[in-house]
């Protein structure tokens, strides 16, 4: 529909109509539609794994010049850096490494590490259980890194065939 905007997460920022202490202004929120196509809007429910999932209550997007005041964010989903990052704490991670996006309940980005940990048997990464909030600016200039994700092993990947 074009005279909606597109589903996808955004950060509020006005409070929504008549809703404003269910959806306030800095929060993050998903628009989605349904099959009926009704739109709707909904504040994040559980977080697992870095990745947010949502539930009920949704509230009707109506077509209102308010959805036209939230900001639009990127995919939650694996991305390299664009530049180097110097850490307060003295080390850095490096141009191109492999970040994980996700975001805080404001609608901020937050990037969490690839680490490969050396005592693993196995060949996998694995991502920082705590993450750096980032700007809006490198949030826009991160690039996606297609990961492909896997819910068993397949034999044309090096996985086990029995």
């Amino acid at each position: 529909m074009s005279d909606f905007i597109a589903s996808g997460l955004y950060r509020t920022t006005t409070p929504m109509p008549g809703f404003a202490a269910t959806i306030p202004a800095d929060v993050l929120v998903y628009v989605g539609e349904r099959p009926s196509g009704e739109r709707f809007v909904v504040r994040p429910g559980s977080n697992r794994k870095n990745r947010w999932f949502w539930g009920e209550p949704t509230l009707p997007l109506v077509d209102t010049g308010w959805m036209w005041t939230l900001r639009r964010l990127r995919p939650e989903g694996f991305y390299t850096l664009p530049d180097t990052i110097e850490l307060e704490s003295g080390g850095r991670w490096l141009k191109n490494a492999i970040v994980q996006l996700g975001y805080n309940e404001e609608g901020r980005a937050i990037i969490f590490i690839a680490e490969d940990h050396a005592a693993e048997p196995r060949n996998v990464l694995e991502f920082a259980r705590s993450g750096r909030v980032i700007d809006d600016t490198l949030l826009d200039r991160l690039t996606w890194a297609p990961i492909l994700p896997i819910s068993a092993p397949s034999p044309e990947l090096g996985g086990d065939v029995n």
